[in-house]
């Protein structure tokens, strides 16, 4: 089985960053704490008049590489690939890229080993890549082709009300839902 699992979100937690960043840096400004969280991209989630600061963060040297995994979502890949599936990383990077590229990379060897930098498919479209499952916090993924994998959504507050696919609360129940016709 061939089982494509998303970064942010999924195996590291980009929203914890952020929360936690915009906190430090901007203290006096509002903020959207994660269990309120209703849309995905973040910085549609703030006012117009702060989406360049939001945007600032996580496009800021450093950000993507810094990200803590999310708990038990390290254990779960290496659980996969060790029970004999292809489990890649299938990660979009951001429109500013310059950090976020070469981050990602450095995540994944820091965090699951150099052998893991060659399992990244790194791509703004993911319905182009072939597998059996797609594990996304992303509500809805789509693209230039119809997805041969079935998007299996990663819970996050935001996709909460999102209805018709089967859900992951954590990497750890993986071996439940991914045998389940």
């Amino acid at each position: 089985m061939i089982i494509l699992v998303d970064m942010d979100d999924v195996l590291a937690d980009f929203e914890g960053e952020f929360f936690n960043r915009w906190r430090a840096q901007y203290p006096d400004k509002p903020y959207v704490a994660l269990e309120d969280r209703t849309i995905f991209n973040i910085e549609n989630q703030y006012p117009e008049d702060l989406r360049e600061l939001v945007k600032s963060i996580y496009n800021a040297p450093g950000f993507c590489k810094s990200l803590k995994p999310i708990d038990g979502s390290l254990e779960s890949v290496l659980e996969m690939q060790n029970e004999g599936h292809e489990v890649y990383i299938c990660t979009a990077p951001l429109t500013v890229y310059e950090n976020c590229v070469l981050e990602k990379y450095q995540w994944a060897e820091q965090h699951l080993g150099l052998e893991w930098v060659k399992k990244i498919i790194l791509t703004r479209d993911k319905t182009l890549v072939r597998g059996d499952f797609l594990i996304d916090d992303k509500p809805e993924v789509t693209g230039a082709a119809q997805p041969v994998w079935e998007h299996i959504l990663f819970n996050k507050a935001y996709n909460k009300n999102v209805t018709g696919k089967r859900r992951l609360a954590t990497l750890k129940d993986w071996k439940t839902i991914l045998t389940k016709p």
